[in-house]
């Protein structure tokens, strides 16, 4: 079984490990932004047809000017460090789509979606910014490109336990597959989709604070969204990090990402 698994260390060490500008971060990501963006620009545009944009047209055109103020944001820092070919390919796009959902996601290649519903909670354009800049991290950093190459990693991982307990008794094979499934959702995919989290929350503090907004926005988000309830499952078993380890994060955040921001000439206090 140990040449097996072998195996499968040697397949993750060869494929491609790239860096997460702004955190310094190594992830495992093997899928290029020209295989996976084509195919998020066909779902968002599969998405708005089935999912009315709101008929608020100054929440539409706040939604829009945000985040174009969080897209130059972007585009300083990056060209700043040098980073300007990793932004080709990206199609930015705001939409407020008429949803009571609390909720806004981007998908890959800089598609970004708000829903109505999460206007409630969101009611400063810091606050917004807040949110939109998490998302836009989650794109920038490759998130879901990464994910897609853990979800084949752990696939193969599945095959290799199945070739590797083959000739074994078959309760045998069930406890092994169990023991890996387990194993790997527990001990890779929801820690790396809580550090995801984590490091959105980090790298979108800072260039909301470089599009001019307070970075304390951002815990105050956490601080509405925990007041509205909800009980959380433990935070091992989460696909997020807890609402008190998060706002415990951006506080201690906040002071990097208005320092950065002052270093461009800006003052990150625009509500």
């Amino acid at each position: 079984m140990k040449k097996w698994f072998l195996l499968l260390f040697m397949l993750a060490g060869l494929s491609g490990c790239k860096t997460v500008h702004v955190t310094g971060r190594k992830q495992f990501n093997f899928i290029p932004n020209s295989q996976i963006f084509p195919a998020s620009f066909t779902q968002y545009r599969q998405f708005l047809n089935e999912h009315p944009v709101s008929d608020n047209k100054t929440q539409q055109e706040r939604i829009r000017r945000i985040g174009k103020r969080l897209v130059k944001a972007v585009e300083m820092y990056y060209h700043s460090k040098g980073w300007d070919d990793d932004l080709k390919g990206y199609q930015w796009e705001f939409n407020l789509v008429k949803d009571s959902t609390k909720n806004a996601f981007c998908m890959p290649g800089g598609k970004v979606v708000y829903f109505e519903g999460l206007l409630d909670v969101t009611q400063t354009d810091g606050e917004i910014a807040a949110v939109m800049g998490h998302e836009i991290a989650h794109a920038l950093a490759n998130h879901g490109a990464e994910r897609m190459s853990q979800m084949y990693a752990q696939n193969l991982g599945a095959i290799l336990t199945m070739l590797a307990t083959a000739n074994a008794p078959r309760e045998e094979q069930e406890k092994w597959l169990a023991i890996y499934g387990y194993g790997s959702s527990l001990g890779i995919i929801l820690p790396y989709s809580r550090k995801h989290e984590s490091e959105a929350d980090k790298i979108g503090q800072i260039l909301m604070a470089l599009a001019g907004y307070d970075p304390m926005s951002a815990m105050r988000v956490w601080v509405k969204m925990a007041r509205m309830g909800g009980q959380q499952p433990p935070e091992f078993l989460s696909t997020h990090p807890s609402h008190e380890r998060r706002m415990a994060n951006l506080k201690k955040w906040a002071p990097e990402a208005r320092r950065i921001a002052e270093s461009f000439g800006i003052n990150p206090t625009k509500k």
